[in-house]
């Protein structure tokens, strides 16, 4: 039975207030965290120890002049913001925040909207954020923001095709593409400890797929000025920020349905019997996705930058091919599982186990030849002899010119 509208204004109010107030505390939290992490204060001012910043930013943004540069293609301009924030919210519409429950005496999902398609739609939201960045930096009509939207797409490309392979798995093991599907199908295992290797793929692309440390290429201050937003002031790059901490919340609750059980409770609480029924699984949901969400913090607060060919190698000659011996394996694992196989599940831990321990180790000792590789020996230095390049013949302290100047 559908939901009355009201009832669905209430959903579409309750997840627009949960993405809102998510990004407003995300934002100080991470700035906090990133202040003890490297042993400074952070926003300590404004409201009860700080913890308004986040808020006052906002209204700052809303009150700062709104400046359109000369020569900006200015309808797309004026629209690549709204592209970037609306498929972030709408992403969100398909995630299963618990299982049902009774709103002013209706009986309902913790879901707006269950489609039996759902990953594909959050994969194609996501595709269609990217493209106001992409926007962005082309109707700029500036050279830093061209050069962060071309990041931008070469960065989707590489990304979102592991991606997807890292979702093939996981549609193997759990029957559907719907989202509640999957988080049913994790009712007794989640699928992190059957389907480890596509979980460390998609960690690592939804990382890149966010544009943050250590892939926020397409922003990279020191190299782009402010990458594909430089020439964006007030509301509009207020939305960019918006759009990228909604991004991270939505990566990060997929990262929880698909391989993290949902809004099931965590062991040891799924031992107490009402742990998955009434409100109880929207708690044990938000609490998976602020984990990740602190991943987020700890990568930007340790990692540096990574150079740009360092992360093209990374998702081509690393990432895709990984995801894709992996869905080979996980596809034979199913097929031993549909011939009644026994011990298909054991064997599938042990072997997903294995493998992104081999990968890591694979991946560290790759790193740290990078790091300890000796220097090349410098060349040898430029004599200054007559007609030399780049550094011109001195002049010899003994010469009449040279004795002139000085005696004045």
């Amino acid at each position: 039975m559908s939901d009355p509208w009201w009832l669905m204004l209430v959903k579409v109010l309750g997840i627009f207030g949960f993405l809102v107030l998510t990004v407003l505390l995300a934002i100080v939290i991470e700035r906090k965290v990133l202040g003890r992490m490297q042993m400074r204060p952070g926003p300590n001012r404004v409201g009860p120890k700080g913890w308004l910043q986040s808020l006052a930013d906002g209204i700052k943004l809303a009150l700062k002049e709104d400046i359109t540069p000369a020569g900006v293609d200015r309808a797309i301009y004026v629209m690549a913001p709204v592209i970037s924030t609306v498929p972030a919210i709408t992403a969100f519409a398909v995630m299963p925040l618990g299982p049902e429950v009774s709103i002013f005496g209706h009986r309902t999902a913790l879901q707006l909207a269950d489609l039996p398609i759902a990953v594909l739609f959050i994969l194609a939201m996501s595709s269609i954020g990217v493209y106001g960045i992409i926007l962005a930096g082309w109707s700029s009509g500036s050279v830093y923001p061209l050069l962060g939207g071309i990041r931008s797409t070469a960065q989707v490309i590489s990304y979102e095709v592991a991606m997807g392979l890292s979702f093939a798995a996981v549609f193997l093991y759990a029957g559907t593409m719907s989202t509640s599907g999957i988080v049913a199908a994790q009712d007794r295992m989640w699928f992190t400890f059957l389907l480890m290797p596509s979980f460390l793929v998609y960690v690592t692309a939804m990382v890149g797929e966010t544009n943050r440390a250590p892939f926020d290429l397409p922003e990279a201050e020191g190299e782009l000025v402010g990458g594909f937003h430089t020439e964006y002031s007030s509301l509009k790059f207020a939305l960019f920020f918006l759009a990228e901490y909604i991004n991270i919340a939505t990566v990060s609750a997929l990262a929880v349905t698909l391989f993290f059980g949902g809004w099931h409770a965590p062991f040891p609480i799924n031992l107490w019997a009402g742990a998955n029924s009434g409100w109880w699984p929207l708690l044990w949901f938000t609490a998976k996705v602020w984990g990740f969400i602190f991943i987020f913090i700890w990568l930007r607060a340790t990692l540096p930058r990574l150079r740009y060919d360092q992360f093209m190698a990374l998702g081509w000659k690393i990432l895709i091919p990984l995801a894709l011996a992996w869905v080979l394996v996980a596809g034979v694992l199913r097929s031993l599982r549909n011939d009644g196989y026994q011990h298909w599940q054991v064997v599938l831990i042990a072997i997903s186990t294995l493998t992104t321990v081999a990968v890591l180790m694979a991946l560290h000792r790759r790193f740290r030849a990078v790091n300890t590789r000796r220097a090349a020996p410098a060349p040898p230095p430029v004599t200054a002899s007559g007609g030399s390049f780049p550094t011109p013949p001195l002049p010899q302290r003994d010469s009449p010119r040279v004795k002139e100047d000085v005696n004045g």
